[in-house]
């Protein structure tokens, strides 16, 4: 490298090098006066740590043992609305269950030619042959109304499982975001400058906090 190109490529570095202080010195003051004026300039981002594998952990919980991932989300108050609504569904498929046995218990017995199932003399007024207080025609629409219950009981349960664990992991995604009663609405000009050239960028931002 001879001493002329040499010359011009030190000229070269000094004019950049003065270019890049006075644009920063430009942005420097530019900063200062917004200050002045009651603008602050933060280039902060506040982040807020994430955990992706509690929705999933929320909802194993819950298919294990219904309300457990209402618990591990700290949703303590739906565990009882949890066990009251599978507990009722539960029960009502057992209650009709019960009863669906019962009278087709009765029916096959009528049917074989007996006569002494608990539904022939309901009254108490003694067995007459022939003659029950429920008929077979009764007790065959009863079996049915009660099988068709009980397995409306059983979807019912199912349904209130599957909620509950849908509930656990909608409420484990909710909690991931940051929210607040602070609903507020801010409209604010702001400084940015050029990551490369220094230029400074000027606009108006609007900041929605909730």
């Amino acid at each position: 490298m001879n001493k002329r190109s040499f010359f011009f490529l030190l000229l070269f570095s000094c004019m950049a090098l003065t270019h890049a202080q006075r644009k920063s010195s430009e942005t420097d003051s530019l900063r200062n006066n917004l200050k002045e004026k009651g603008v602050v300039i933060d280039g902060r981002i506040e982040k807020q740590e994430v955990n992706p594998l509690a929705p999933s952990k929320a909802a194993f919980y819950s298919a294990i043992l219904p309300g457990l991932g209402q618990i591990y989300n700290r949703r303590y108050w739906k565990v009882p609305i949890v066990y009251a609504a599978i507990g009722t569904g539960v029960y009502a498929y057992v209650y009709n269950d019960d009863l669906y046995d019962r009278f087709r218990s009765a029916f096959k017995r009528r049917r074989a030619g007996f006569t002494d199932d608990e539904f022939y003399d309901v009254n108490g007024s003694g067995i007459v042959p022939g003659s029950p207080d429920l008929s077979d025609e009764v007790l065959q629409d009863a079996q049915e109304r009660y099988q068709r219950d009980r397995d409306l009981a059983l979807l019912i349960t199912i349904g209130l499982y599957a909620f509950n664990i849908i509930d656990a992991n909608v409420d484990a995604h909710l909690k991931q975001f940051n929210v607040n009663e602070d609903l507020s609405l801010d409209i604010k000009p702001y400084l940015e400058a050029h990551p490369i050239t220094s230029d400074p960028n000027y606009g108006v931002a609007m900041i929605i906090k909730f």
